[in-house]
């Protein structure tokens, strides 16, 4: 098998795993279509609002697995064959979990933001980078309570580690492919900025929602 065909089957695994819409299926088991509450998006932050706490870290954890789930099966695929590339293949499958995530076949490609999933990809793919965007995303939130804010910063956090640790020779990438992987570093952040471009312009206008915990434990809006 050549890596071509390794790269579109890591990202159809990837995509088929991403399209398990924890939030949608939570919600439905609750006689609740997530997508027509809040800010419509099937993902953690919508789910957590609209449906509490414990429904939004189902959630959450449930679409950092599918990620996770899709890297390892990747991993397991193709270990033996492209040792050099294993990690690259991993990307592949993780950025796949994320096109399921936000754009769903059975949905009508209407999905979430692909942030947790995004944070499953992260934690397997090299944990260091996990607990840098962890702590940078709950400083941003505690400081602003602008979760889209912390969600778009941890992004360019994500890819500004991956070219440093990159170039510092901590990945097992194949010197060949690490311009690669940099590319799919970046249509990782790209995808979750683009994702937010409604939050964005809220942001710059001032109108953007911020949240806090309510003595319920749910998350309400203001």
């Amino acid at each position: 098998m050549n890596m071509i065909l390794a790269r579109g089957i890591c990202i159809v695994v990837g995509y088929c795993l991403g399209m398990f819409q924890t939030g949608y299926i939570y919600g439905k088991l609750h006689n609740v279509d997530i997508r027509q509450h809040g800010s419509g998006n099937a993902g953690a932050t919508n789910t957590l609002r609209t449906l509490g706490l414990k429904a939004g870290l189902i959630t959450f954890l449930g679409d950092l697995c599918k990620a996770i789930l899709a890297m390892l099966l990747a991993w397991l695929l193709f270990r033996g064959t492209y040792p050099g590339g294993v990690m690259l293949l991993e990307m592949y499958a993780g950025f796949g979990a994320v096109l399921g995530h936000n754009f769903p076949a059975y949905l009508k490609f209407k999905g979430g933001k692909g942030i947790a999933c995004t944070a499953g990809f992260i934690l397997a793919f090299y944990p260091p980078m996990a607990v840098l965007c962890l702590l940078l995303f709950i400083v941003v939130v505690a400081v602003t309570r602008y979760v889209s804010l912390g969600s778009i910063l941890v992004m360019l956090c994500f890819f500004a580690q991956l070219v440093v640790f990159g170039e510092m020779g901590y990945l097992k990438i194949a010197p060949g492919l690490k311009m690669e992987a940099y590319m799919v570093g970046a249509l990782f952040a790209g995808m979750g900025i683009w994702r937010h471009k409604a939050n964005i312009g809220r942001l710059l206008t001032g109108t953007e929602n911020k949240f806090s915990f309510s003595k319920s434990g749910n998350l309400e809006k203001k």
